[in-house]
């Protein structure tokens, strides 16, 4: 048989970054450099052949020098292990510009500034006449009003200088952007040219003349605007060289006024440069000018380029653990998403904190760029900008602007070494909290010695969708322009020049803030972003800007609260608490007595809980931003639909906390039956909905007895092969230990029959005691309570022991492991202590037990959940929690689940063992040993190895499962799924259908089994819900019953199938279905199944005689086993689809 397949890997990614700064950031930090030609090489002469030094005694004893002392001893106390330091280091090496490439951007540059010498001069005409530049290129700014006074000609620059962090070293691969500044003769400016946009207007022409003369050269493959860090007002020219040095450096023009030209006391953040009447076209009398800071900041940032320069170069000599510390925080801020778009924290704020901590002796320059990056961090950890600024200036001129002053103009202030400019300018205090919050995180990971605090904090990256609970868009930013008028934000909109998402976003993240309150831990957004465009566009008008996401990071336990309770009704802030919440507001009694406002948001079931933010959300919104609830589109818990079966609304946690209730109800019964032969010492619950994880938990169910076939001698029913296959029954194991006692056998055949025994009496005397339906068996006794069915065990725990006990051939007693032993460990000893252990973990982190059904959900559809058990998920999911850097715990499924898929998907299972450290029993010596373990015993241990503190050596829950291949189809699958879902996640303009990831490809497989809808009993817990079903024998909760009979458990018909297809044919094919619904099984033949086997009668089932061998050989008869198929599942099975087209006989 030849196999016609294609064995496709993953998709290769095409790594094709944008170089400018204004690009969108790329998900990795691709920090490796592709290798060049392979030069070839010439044997080396003897002499150039190395050999081991050989040093002398003396040498070879010599005492460490001091730098070799001071090395160690700093390797010692900062880095945990020498290996954290080699990997710094290493990653510098990476990110940092090599000399060669430099010498090609230099060559670059010197050709650029020829050519912006020889742009000619053109004649002086007013600003608002604009025919003298080509149709071809466009003005690189919004000019809204368009008539202003002022004379614009273009003269050649008086100065072009370098300035940025190319010049001072600090520049990082992949995007070298080189920063050139080009001053503007005095002659152009006029002294006015500080008001009503004048300046920035002859700005944005100089720079379109400039890119008029160098369009068509052919030193360039590209010439482009853009704004600098999306500040409208800010038109930068990018020039990107032509040939293979294409993608190596952007080189990005600035426009800036000749120094002192304006006067700088005129541009102080009290002060006005843009005139109301002139804004609004309409005649203003009397009225006060208010102040225009953002206006006069930018004004202000191009007059200082140059001595920011000068600044930080003074700071930089004899500091390489600046540069370093620079180079680490751009990689740190550019995985946080964080250094790029309006109001950043790029790379040269990154440069002038570092110079304000050196200025203040907070660090020094002998310090390596490892220690100045954790003093950054520390810094930026515990000093709230928002509240207390900081500022460089040493001057003591008494006209400066006070620190109060720009803290009543900006949000986050950090002022210049002149005392004029404040670099964070655009910043939102939401932004600068959550750069603070990651600090904090990143100080925790460096400080955890079993993290890899390397890996965690620079090469992870944290995309927005991934390190928010919750996540929201505005889909129409246009809609913002109503929000400035509502809030009356004429003034702050003027000192935009008209940007009304940069004017409205600080006041509508407060509202938020105030009204989610302590449900978050914090609130953030992503930065506005304008990409770069053609010299021939129109520059993007402001409501053709990109999508606004909004992040809520939540409080585990508050975000689900139902209730905001307000101020006493007869208090001064009962006012404001209606005016903030409208006619949401109502009086309420409470226990105590009093009588408060209050707001009461529905929330009859978890499920509906966890929407109460996103009703908050969206409320507030259209209440005081004139917002409405269409433009929003909130992606906080669209996963929950994967949950919920049949009719049912809500996500059934509601069902678990129910069984739960029972199930301690019938330990307690069990604890206490009387006229017991031995006394139960525990009673635990192994069945996955007793921690929280089930998918579907087990419904309460009361038997319709006209569907079943009754037994009435037993008091129970069967199915009826009439009727369709009655609804699926899932009995809640729970293992009883017994005393030891000396009345026990010491044989391992006489015990299980004593355990029989005690199934029996249990039965007995719960019937007899509580009047509960059993139903007693050799091995376990069901018992029907509260509608659920729960399979009550008995254990004794020496039984392993006498398992394990071989007679060797000359009379000794030995103890071996056996299969069976291992197993009753399993299901006794390990499983119970891991589904306590995990029932606790639930109760501290609500998130997990949806989180894990939701991975579970997933991989079920995949087809792949017979691969992997219900244990192994559940670790891997609580992994996350107790391992979750470089993010917080997960506070909602759904980005616990995006995570999971992150984790399966980017884990290195070859060389690591998962450690998830359960009830934090795990210290540093116990790391290594698991790890030293791991290495020595590779080859022998599973592919998917998951260390537990109970569990170090073995990885119990995946000891046969998953195998290498399975492993690798579920990496495959994760990185696809995790793609396609964050791009759903984050464009709600595209397909908004998410169970998409959900739906198996079933193109991969060779035959498929369809299946009957009418014998699948767990068909309504399809991931695409049936319009319609059957009716599976089950009355509804409240029916009233005369006489109870014990319900079908446990039967699935496709399961029993599943089984014997396993059992017959495993050795030629393997089977993949979805137990939770799933209408198809598919089959994939097994390469090893197909070689042709020697004539033996043991080999005979499904093989025939090869006819073309000359030998007696036996191969598959694949069209026999394919009728079997169907033979087999007759009424089961709807058809068998054989694709040929992928195999052939």
């Amino acid at each position: 048989m030849q196999k016609k397949r294609n064995r496709a890997g993953p998709p290769q990614q095409e790594a094709a970054s944008d170089d400018g700064e204004m690009s969108d950031s790329s998900d990795k930090m691709e920090v490796a450099q592709g290798k060049g030609k392979s030069a070839v090489k010439r044997a080396p002469d003897a002499d150039e052949v190395l050999r081991p030094v050989k040093l002398s005694k003396s040498d070879l004893y010599k005492p460490p020098t001091n730098d070799e002392l001071n090395r160690l001893k700093e390797t010692e106390h900062l880095f945990h292990t020498n290996l954290l330091r080699m990997q710094i280091e290493e990653l510098l090496q990476e990110v940092k510009l090599k000399e060669k490439r430099r010498k090609t951007i230099d060559g670059f540059l010197r050709e650029i500034n020829t050519l912006l010498g020889t742009i000619p001069e053109t004649p002086q005409t007013d600003l608002t006449d604009q025919t003298w530049l080509p149709d071809s290129i466009k003005v690189p700014i919004l000019q809204v009003p368009y008539q202003v006074k002022g004379k614009f000609c273009f003269l050649p620059p008086s100065s072009i200088k370098v300035v940025g962090s190319y010049l001072l070293g600090t520049c990082i691969k992949p995007e070298i952007n080189v920063d050139l500044a080009v001053t503007m003769p005095q002659e152009i400016l006029q002294a006015k040219d500080n008001l009503n946009q004048r300046y920035s207007r002859k700005r944005a022409l100089y720079l379109a003349h400039i890119a008029s003369h160098l369009a068509n050269n052919e030193l360039f493959s590209s010439v482009k605007f853009t704004y600098m860090n999306s500040n409208h007002l800010k038109p930068v020219l990018l020039l990107r060289p032509y040939g293979k040095d294409e993608k190596l450096v952007t080189v990005r023009i600035h426009v800036c006024p000749p120094p002192g030209f304006f006067k700088i006391s005129r541009l102080y953040p009290n002060k006005n440069n843009v005139r109301t009447a002139w804004y609004t076209e309409q005649e203003t009398e009397g009225v006060n000018e208010p102040p225009t800071p953002h206006y006069n900041n930018t004004i202000l940032s191009d007059l200082t380029l140059e001595h920011h320069l000068h600044h930080l170069s003074n700071c930089a000599s004899d500091f390489p653990g600046m540069k370093d510390a620079v180079a680490l925080l751009k990689v740190w801020l550019h995985q946080r998403q964080l250094d790029k778009g309006y109001g950043c924290f790029n790379g040269f704020l990154a440069a002038m904190l570092i110079s304000y901590l050196l200025s203040k002796n907070k660090i020094n320059k002998v310090m390596s760029g490892y220690q100045v990056l954790r003093n950054t961090l520390q810094f930026l950890a515990t000093t709230d900008l928002t509240v207390n600024g900081i500022t460089m200036a040493t001057s003591t001129d008494s006209s400066l602007p006070s620190l109060h002053d720009f803290h009543e103009a900006f949000q986050v202030v950090f002022v210049d070494p002149l005392g004029v400019v404040n670099l964070c300018a655009d910043m939102t205090t939401n932004k600068y909290h959550q750069i603070q919050f990651e600090a904090r995180e990143s100080l925790k990971v460096l400080d955890d010695t079993s993290a890899d605090g390397f890996h965690l904090l620079l090469m992870v990256p944290k995309p927005f969708v991934r390190t928010f609970d919750h996540v929201f868009h505005l889909t129409n930013v246009s809609k913002l322009q109503g929000t400035c008028k509502k809030m009356k934000l004429l003034n702050q909109l003027i000192d935009q020049g008209g940007d009304y998402l940069a004017t409205s976003l600080p006041y509508v993240l407060s509202i938020l803030s105030k009204g989610l309150g302590p449900r978050v831990a914090l609130l953030s957004h992503t930065l506005p972003h304008r990409p770069e465009w053609d010299i021939g566009e129109e520059p993007a008008k402001h409501r053709d800007s990109s999508l606004l996401s909004v992040g809520l990071l939540l409080e585990a336990e508050l975000h689900t609260s139902v209730l905001e309770k307000g101020p006493a009704a007869d208090s001064s802030q009962a006012l404001d608490f209606r005016a903030f919440w409208g006619e949401k507001s109502e009086l309420r009694r409470f226990q105590d007595g009093s009588i408060c406002e209050a707001v009461v948001w529905p929330g009859s079931s978890l499920c509906e809980k966890r929407k109460v933010p996103e009703l908050i959300v969206k409320y507030l919104l259209e209440l005081h931003a004139d917002i409405p609830e269409s433009c929003i589109s909130y992606t906080g818990n669209v996963l929950d639909c994967v949950l919920t079966r049949g009719k049912e609304a809500g996500t059934e946690e509601e069902k678990m906390v129910g069984i739960i209730q029972s199930y301690d109800d019938l330990s307690r019964k069990l604890w206490n039956l009387t006229d017991l032969p031995l006394t139960v010492t525990s009673v635990q619950g192994t069945h996955p909905c007793l921690r929280y994880s089930d998918v579907f938990p087990p419904l309460p169910v009361k038997p319709d007895w006209s569907s079943y076939q009754l037994l009435r001698e037993k008091k129970c029913l069967v199915p009826n092969p009439e009727k369709p296959c009655p609804a699926y029954v899932a009995p809640v194991k729970v293992i009883c230990h017994m005393e030891g006692s000396g009345k026990w056998p010491q044989d391992k055949d006489a015990i299980k029959r004593v355990k029989a025994a005690f199934q029996i009496r249990l039965a007995e005397l719960l019937r007899a005691q509580h009047q509960l339906l059993c139903n007693p068996s050799a091995t376990h006794t069901d018992v029907y309570k509260d509608g659920y069915v729960f399979r009550v065990q008995v254990a004794y725990h020496r039984e392993p022991q006498y398992m394990k006990e071989i007679v060797t051939p000359e009379g000794m007693l030995k103890y071996q492991d056996t299969e069976e032993s291992l197993q009753l460990e399993l299901e006794t000893l390990h499983l119970p202590s891991l589904t306590s252990t995990l029932h606790g973990l639930h109760q501290q982190h609500p998130a997990f037990g949806g989180t894990s059904r939701m991975a579970k959900r997933w991989i079920h559809s995949q087809l792949l959940g017979d691969s992997f058990s219900e244990e192994c998920v559940d670790l891997l999911v609580a992994h996350l929690f107790l391992h979750p850097a470089p993010y917080s715990p997960p506070s909602s499924p759904q980005v616990g689940f995006l995570r999971f898929l992150h984790l399966l998907a980017t884990f290195d299972w070859k060389n690591s063992p998962l450690i998830v450290n359960l009830n934090g029993e795990l210290k540093g010596p116990d790391y290594t040993e698991i790890q030293n373990d791991f290495i020595s015993a590779r080859a022998q241990l599973p592919v998917m190895f998951i260390a537990t503190p109970k569990d170090k050596k073995d990885s119990l829950w995946t000891k046969t499962q998953p195998t290498a291949q399975i492993l690798q189809r579920l990496i495959v699958l994760c990185l696809e799924s995790l793609r396609a879902l964050e791009q759903q996640l984050m464009d709600p303009s595209g397909s908004q259908d998410y169970k998409m990831t959900f739906r198996p490809p079933l193109d991969l497989y060779d035959i498929l089994i369809r299946l009957n809808p009418k014998q699948i009993p767990r068909h309504r817990e399809a991931v695409d819900q049936p319009a319609k079903s059957f009716f599976r024998g089950l009355l509804k909760e409240g029916a009233q019953v005369k006489d109870l009979m014990f319900p079908v458990v446990g039967y699935d018909p496709v399961q029993c199938y599943l089984q014997e297809l396993r059992e017959a044919y495993g050795e030629f094919a393997l089977f993949f279905h979805d137990k939770h619904g799933g209408d198809v099984i598919g089959v994939l033949w097994k390469p090893s199944g197909f070689e042709p086997q020697p004539f033996k009668t043991t080999n005979m089932t499904g093989r025939v005689m090869d006819g073309k061998s000359a030998k007696p050989l036996l191969v598959p008869n694949v069209e026999a086993i394919v009728e079997d198929f169907e033979i087999l599942g007759e009424g089961l099975v709807a058809s068998v689809e054989a694709r040929t087209e992928r195999w052939s006989i």
